[in-house]
């Protein structure tokens, strides 16, 4: 998911994709190229993504990002991306990927779920407002778009079960947008305040026990309905926390936050 410059819209690989539009497509096992879309991939995780696997494989966060995650700090970028670790064999598979299959496919990445659309932001600065665009943009090798079932987006993305994804995906790039101008000053994207704001939206459980069990409510005031769900909830905490991001970098006020 990446911020689009509506004047450069025209020099993007692949065909934009209107309301209206359609695009063939259809995967199944038996087709030629099954799963090849599954290798050296340079696959960005969003934090949606990573509550995702991590509850689908049953771990923690930490252990999600420690043996499937890099964090990597793209030059003129202020915030890390995060990229799907590949397995360590000649064709780089997909971790996740078996014989039969996509292991995790019931929690599989937005961008897999998206395939073979990539999708974006473009911000309208006058009415302050990001509308989510789409290019249908298959590699070569893939079969699937020369078979003959129709897709729109808004179709595709309901057999996909993507439509969560697509609007965790928007608050995300929303708060990802900020971070075209540095926010760390002299402290820099390594400091104390990165780690937090990295915490906040990536490690869900280290988060969720940073405002359950230090000072945080000591420092700010959370609304008791708000506190419940996010004990509850990862969906729920990382809207908090992508909120709270916001607030704690760049003073953008939100009804569930308030300094104490």
């Amino acid at each position: 998911m990446k911020y689009i410059d509506i004047d450069k819209e025209n020099e993007l690989p692949g065909k934009r994709i209107k309301e209206k539009d359609t695009f063939s497509f259809r995967c199944y096992p038996e087709i030629g190229c099954f799963n090849r879309c599954c290798r050296n991939l340079n696959l960005f995780l969003y934090p949606y993504d990573v509550l995702r696997l991590k509850n689908s494989l049953g771990i923690s966060s930490d252990e999600f990002l420690e043996r499937h995650a890099d964090a990597v700090l793209c030059p003129g970028n202020f915030f890390p991306e995060v990229l799907l670790r590949m397995s360590e064999n000649q064709q780089k598979t997909c971790p996740f990927l078996t014989d039969s299959g996509c292991s995790v496919y019931a929690d599989r990445p937005d961008t897999c779920r998206t395939f073979p659309v990539e999708q974006g932001v473009q911000y309208d600065a006058t009415q302050k407002k990001d509308t989510p665009i789409y290019f249908f943009r298959p590699p070569d090798f893939c079969l699937g778009q020369h078979e003959d079932r129709q897709w729109d987006m808004a179709g595709w993305a309901k057999d996909q079960d993507a439509q969560r994804y697509h609007r965790m995906t928007i608050r995300w790039a929303q708060l990802k947008r900020l971070f075209q101008n540095d926010p760390w000053g002299a402290e820099g994207a390594e400091g104390s305040r990165a780690r937090m704001a990295f915490m906040a939206t990536y490690n869900l459980d280290r988060f969720r026990e940073f405002v359950i069990h230090s000072s945080f409510l000591d420092r700010y005031k959370v609304k008791s309905a708000v506190l419940k769900k996010i004990k509850a909830h990862d969906a729920e905490l990382l809207i908090f926390g992508i909120d709270w991001v916001k607030f704690f970098l760049w003073g953008i006020k939100t009804k569930k936050i308030r300094p104490r």
